[in-house]
């Protein structure tokens, strides 16, 4: 009977060892069951995207659309994200249009900044421009014109009011 008295001790000493967690596990039982059921719907939801979004592929034909186009122009290391040019052209663009009280040093190299920020951008974008190679007011027709073509693809930039005073966005 010596055997069977230490196979209860031991299962005794386990059993008030383990009771911690045991009750551990009682206690956490919702958070486990929550967290289980929460990445199974997660999964689903992922799973029920990609097949959307390949069902969508299909019916568009999406890759006889980007057939063309060339990829490595986005991984070249000078490549800017737009959306620094886009902060940029902002902060510049406010700077050119209140530039009262400055010297003509100050604005003229703003404008020239400027303008380096909407080639950046048209490149980006794959607009066509011509800042480059004109002067005086072929150049601010260009620059509007530019303007245009950016803000019909989407890049809001900000622009004189009647009174001739740029709008204030932090408002």
């Amino acid at each position: 009977m010596g055997g069977g008295s230490a196979l209860a001790l031991v299962l005794a000493v386990l059993a008030v060892a383990g009771l911690p967690a045991v009750f551990a596990l009682l206690f956490c039982l919702d958070e486990i069951l929550d967290r289980v059921v929460c990445g199974w719907s997660e999964w689903r939801e992922r799973r029920r995207e990609r097949r959307a979004i390949a069902r969508l592929d299909r019916a568009i034909e999406a890759d006889a659309l980007t057939r063309d186009v060339d990829l490595t122009q986005l991984d070249r290391a000078d490549r800017q994200p737009l959306e620094l040019i886009a902060a940029d052209l902002r902060r510049l663009g406010g700077h050119r249009l209140a530039a009262g009280g400055r010297s003509v040093v100050w604005h003229a190299s703003v404008i020239e900044a400027y303008d380096d920020k909407l080639r950046a951008a048209c490149r980006a974008l794959g607009a066509t421009e011509h800042l480059a190679e004109l002067e005086g007011v072929d150049r601010e027709i260009e620059r509007v014109r530019v303007e245009g073509v950016l803000a019909a693809a989407g890049l809001t930039l900000p622009a004189a009011r009647a009174g001739g005073r740029p709008r204030n966005r932090r408002a």
